[in-house]
């Protein structure tokens, strides 16, 4: 419940911010004085700001998912089991069809591993510290397909889109029917203040706030449709029952997740919720993927 109240505060935090930057600059006001005729510009206002943050953000993922995690890139193996991490992943990746990925560790308790990048062939792939102690390198590597699969099927970069799309749309939504609460509210008067007065910026306040929230559900249905084509992938790379045997595994470990919560989506595994709350969950119950990947086996 935590995670999920983090997730939406961080959300409401950026609309709201959005808000306030725009109305104490005057876009708002000036998008809204003129009227319907304006659309145009306003569907450009709510690309550039829906999708550019979205992309700005996915550019910038490598180099915050280092900062945030304090993970270390293997540039040169120190031992044994450093070259067996980074051979597997080019093993992985030369079979996936993508570039060679920057590998990392970072610390942590917990038994996690995440992917993130910009492209399929400059991405990085990082496990915890947590996850080379507590499973077999079988399960590693299936744990490591599982994120080659990620970044194979490009899934950072269609999030990114999703979001940014959905991000579009809420700006939009939001913009126009505050128009339409402000001229009711005025009587229709909009030429004489612009169209912009405290019905229009509370609506867009509190519209972005609910349709941002129908927004992340979408998103986090598109997140846990991917973990199961990810499973796939893990389990075509490194063996079905490797892949099956990983995230029975993952069942056991109870700690916290420390990954932040611009990477939670991209771990292996994920925190589960009961009732409307799962509609916020980034991962489906480990025992639907471990039950999707036992289907598919009696099925093949």
């Amino acid at each position: 419940m935590r995670r999920i109240a983090l997730f939406l505060g961080t959300n409401i935090a950026v609309l709201f911010l959005l808000s306030i930057v725009c109305h104490l600059l005057g876009v708002d006001q000036m998008q809204a004085a003129r009227g319907f005729g304006g659309s145009t510009g306003l569907l450009i206002y709510a690309a550039v700001f829906g999708m550019g943050g979205a992309f700005i953000s996915l550019a910038m993922s490598k180099w915050m998912a280092k900062m945030t995690t304090g993970a270390r890139v293997i540039e040169q193996p120190a031992n044994e089991a450093e070259r067996w991490l980074v051979e597997t992943v080019r093993r992985h990746a030369q079979n996936a069809g993508i570039g060679m990925p920057e590998v990392a560790i970072y610390d942590a308790p917990e038994m996690n591993a995440f992917a993130t990048g910009m492209t399929r062939n400059s991405s990085l792939v990082a496990v915890s510290s947590g996850l080379l102690q507590q499973m077999d390198r079988e399960q590693v590597a299936a744990v490591l397909g599982h994120e080659i699969g990620h970044v194979a099927n490009g899934d950072m970069v269609t999030m990114t889109l999703i979001q940014g799309v959905l991000n579009t749309l809420v700006i939009l939504a939001a913009r126009i029917v505050g128009r339409l609460v402000d001229s009711w509210l005025s009587g229709g008067r909009d030429g004489d203040r612009g169209g912009s007065g405290i019905g229009y910026f509370v609506t867009v306040m509190v519209l972005q706030l609910v349709f941002g929230l129908f927004a992340s559900m979408i998103v986090m249905a598109f997140s846990r449709w991917r973990e199961f084509r990810a499973d796939a992938a893990g389990a075509h790379l490194a063996g079905r029952g490797a892949m099956i045997s990983a995230l029975q595994r993952l069942k056991g470990d109870h700690g916290e997740n420390t990954l932040p919560k611009t990477l939670a989506a991209f771990g292996i595994s994920g925190p589960l919720a009961e009732g409307f709350q799962r509609l916020f969950m980034s991962h489906p119950p480990l025992d639907e993927r471990i039950a999707a990947l036992q289907n598919a086996s009696a099925h093949a």
